[in-house]
């Protein structure tokens, strides 16, 4: 016989279903329907146009993806690109961090200033950008020209020696305030009295940074190093409005060869497959970085 209590239990975990019906409806229609259709179009032949037959194909795509060399060329380009700027973003952002960090005149405007470049859509920043790296009118050579450097004057995106260089330099501008915010709430988490214990046995500004500030920050570290390094190996956007993967390949990277494949010679099958193995790499990513978080939390 059911009691009144469990009744009133049944009633309540079915009205949190249905409040929660709203917000978990567009990530399933969204999100995880798309990403399983994605999975099984992995297994077949699949090809854009009207009436084209599909067959399942097994892992035949895999097998032809393994001997690609285009698309290991696009990997290593890849985390060629997702280490540079995930790198070069934690240090300037660290810096940028300790310093927005100081009592300094002006610091609430430099850190809604420092906001701007994350407030941007990835299309502006890659058109801005592709302006500033214009080799007849744009910004970069023609302050290069007014400074008596004429000769350091270049086709900086159509380089291959400076094309990737310069893309990472953007993805460095892009992305390095979401970093800086969230090292600074960091910093704003460090205990004041151990610097102030540090300083007063003797410590050094140096000192204090590297046995105080550090192993109070390396969780967070390690959080927004982790999530930057995932968000830049999946970018797409940005590198495709610069350079389109050009030239010849030199900024390709999986994302961009995975829409190449799809939209411009419609090999839906393949392209799948290829976004498959960019699911696998994320996810296994996620796994180690959840690992480690695991094990600080349970030391």
């Amino acid at each position: 016989m059911t009691t009144f209590a469990e009744a009133r239990r049944r009633s309540d975990r079915t009205t949190v279903y249905l409040l929660l019906l709203p917000a978990l409806l567009p990530v399933l229609v969204l999100s995880v329907v798309p990403l399983l259709r994605g999975i099984y179009l992995g297994f077949t032949d699949a090809r854009a146009g009207r009436d084209v037959d599909t067959s399942f194909t097994g892992i035949e795509n895999y097998r032809e993806l393994a001997g690609d060399d285009l698309f290991w060329s696009a990997f290593r380009i890849g985390l060629v690109w997702a280490f540079g700027v995930t790198i070069l973003q934690f240090v300037l952002a660290l810096g940028l961090a300790l310093l927005l960090d100081q009592p300094l005149r002006g610091r609430g405007f430099a850190r809604v200033m420092a906001l701007v470049p994350w407030a941007m859509p990835p299309v502006i920043v890659g058109i801005m950008w592709r302006l500033v790296y214009h080799p007849d009118a744009g910004l970069l050579n023609e302050v290069l020209y007014r400074t008596g450097a004429e000769g350091l004057r270049h086709n900086w995106l159509g380089d291959f020696n400076t094309a990737l260089p310069a893309v990472i330099l953007v993805g460095v501008w892009a992305g390095m305030p979401q970093t800086t915010i969230v090292l600074l709430a960091g910093l704003q988490g460090v205990p004041r009295e151990l610097h102030e214990a540090a300083a007063v046995d003797g410590a050094s500004a140096w000192q204090r940074f590297r046995s105080v500030t550090i192993p109070n920050l390396m969780p967070v570290i390690i959080a927004i190093t982790s999530l930057d390094f995932i968000w830049n190996f999946n970018s797409f956007g940005l590198v495709y409005v610069l350079t389109a993967g050009g030239p010849g390949g030199r900024t390709m990277l999986p994302m961009l060869f995975a829409y190449e494949e799809a939209f411009r010679y419609g090999n839906y099958g393949y392209a799948a497959a290829l976004g498959n193995v960019m699911v696998v790499i994320i996810v296994a990513l996620l796994a180690l970085y959840l690992r480690r978080r695991l094990r600080e939390a349970n030391a």
